[in-house]
């Protein structure tokens, strides 16, 4: 391990949100209902007929109402870059109106002004998980329909023009390589309670790779100088034991895992996908432009989320046991599992950006990362109220011990934006129960809660890290 940092001076640390976890604001300045508005619980728990006043998602965590302050607490943190996403129902309420809405336009303008004021770089999802208008979903069966290709497109270019010179780094989507374990909640389709079969699946990917590149030629026509990528969320996948067998169907899922990837920056499909495709006998509707389209339209960078790492295992290659941020739930014996299930694995990260780096030769931007714990408020040692969330510190400095090791390794890192930068309502469960930030929001899920904000102890420790650029993660003492 190294005993010195690799950062350069240009890193980007940072942190994350994404607009349904924390703006709230439902119904306000004409935003209309999302996705995530019919999903209270998790969303394998299914949804709710309309939005119901249960969702807590509604309020949030109050940023819409809030985001001055934040911001100003955005930046005594010291952060460099911010990663969150556009409402898509702020600008176009239902998905299909003539003209944007121009409250939801000049909140982000404002937004974005504000974080330039503290010197933070904004890297803006475009449309994150569940952030699609549910009319889309509910009347044209989200990206199942390449009509909503039509609309996600106008939508790109409407936020694109206006945030022209405020935004330089764009994501077109979030983790789109697990659509099919949620499709209503990822992608939109409605009938997200029957399985997905592969036709199915895989036309919803084909039409997010159109919309993928059709919006990257779009930005870049707009703005030449934008930086576009699309995340997706991965993870090294190792053989559960030593056999052949185990090591080849690892190396199978690793390939399946970086599919979306390998399209996003070679621009075509892959041999073994198209062998797959004309085996199952699948009836895709897909058009030769739209495969030329998506070949001169390929990302700058790859972003990715990192939460953990998987096993393989040739007696487990046919199981249909997936979770949406675990690669199997095959138990890796050598490592350490949070309260959630997670697997625990830092030198997967390093090894991550080692294999996308020798893989595609394209810069890396780890967009989501972090630790998660069930927190409560204490007195700290000087009489105010924190949380003394050592394991978020411990956690958090392996991971960026790794990412330094990787930059050591020659690998090329644009920046690293954890999550996430406060607590708000996750996506998983759809409670505040599961709190990842740097600032502890006072919010629970009987609705109960001041909505104060509280710096934890690992707030000080972070602003530390980026204040050095990286040289405090080898110091002795970190809290």
């Amino acid at each position: 391990m190294s005993k010195s940092s690799y950062f350069p001076k240009e890193f980007l640390f940072g942190s994350a949100a994404a607009a349904y976890h924390f703006e709230g604001g439902f119904g306000k300045d004409g935003k209309g209902a999302s996705v995530a508005d019919v999903i209270p619980h998790a969303p394998s728990e299914g949804r709710t007929t309309v939005p119901e006043d249960g969702n807590l998602k509604h309020r949030a965590v109050e940023f819409y109402e809030r985001y001055k302050d934040d911001v100003k607490l955005f930046g005594e943190l010291g952060l460099k870059a911010f990663r969150t996403s556009i409402a898509w129902t702020r600008i176009y309420p239902k998905g299909i109106e003539e003209e944007p809405n121009e409250k939801g336009l000049q909140f982000y303008d404002d937004l974005f002004d504000a974080l330039h004021e503290q010197g933070i770089e904004p890297i803006i999802t475009i449309t994150h998980s569940a952030e699609m208008p549910l009319y889309l979903a509910e009347h044209y069966n989200g990206f199942a329909n390449k009509k909503v290709i039509e609309f996600y497109l106008k939508y790109v270019r409407t936020v694109v023009n206006r945030y022209k010179g405020k935004v330089k780094y764009w994501l077109t989507f979030n983790e789109v390589n697990i659509v099919a374990h949620e499709p209503f909640f990822h992608a939109g389709v409605a009938q997200y309670k029957e399985p997905v079969d592969d036709n199915l699946k895989y036309q919803i990917f084909h039409n997010m790779f159109v919309a993928n590149s059709k919006a990257i030629r779009i930005i870049k026509e707009i703005e030449p100088d934008a930086m576009v990528g699309c995340t997706t969320t991965i993870g090294p996948i190792y053989p559960l034991t030593p056999k052949p067998e185990d090591g080849l169907q690892a190396y199978f899922d690793m390939r399946e895992m970086l599919f979306h990837i390998d399209v996003h920056v070679f621009g075509k499909y892959p041999d073994y996908k198209l062998k797959e495709f004309k085996e199952k006998k699948l009836k895709l509707d897909i058009t030769d432009e739209e495969l030329q389209i998506i070949k001169e339209n390929t990302v700058d960078f790859v972003a990715y989320s990192y939460y953990m790492s998987g096993v393989s295992s040739f007696n487990r290659s046919n199981s249909k046991v997936r979770d949406v941020n675990i690669i199997s739930k095959m138990s890796n014996p050598e490592l350490k599992k949070n309260e959630w299930g997670w697997t625990y694995d830092p030198v997967g990260l390093r090894t991550i950006l080692n294999i996308v780096w020798d893989r595609y030769r394209l810069p890396e931007f780890i967009v989501e990362n972090g630790i998660s714990k069930p927190e409560n408020l204490e007195i700290g040692i000087n009489g105010q109220l924190t949380v003394y969330d050592d394991y978020r510190i411990e956690g958090l400095r392996d991971y960026l011990l790794q990412i330094n090791e990787a930059i050591h390794d020659g690998v090329q890192v644009i920046g690293y934006t954890n999550w996430a930068v406060m607590d708000f309502v996750s996506g998983s469960t759809g409670t505040m129960r599961k709190r990842w930030g740097f600032i502890f929001v006072d919010y629970y899920d009987d609705k109960t809660g001041s909505m104060k904000r509280f710096k934890k102890l690992s707030f000080d420790w972070y602003r530390k890290v980026i204040d050095s650029n990286g040289a405090f993660l080898f110091e002795e003492k970190q809290y």
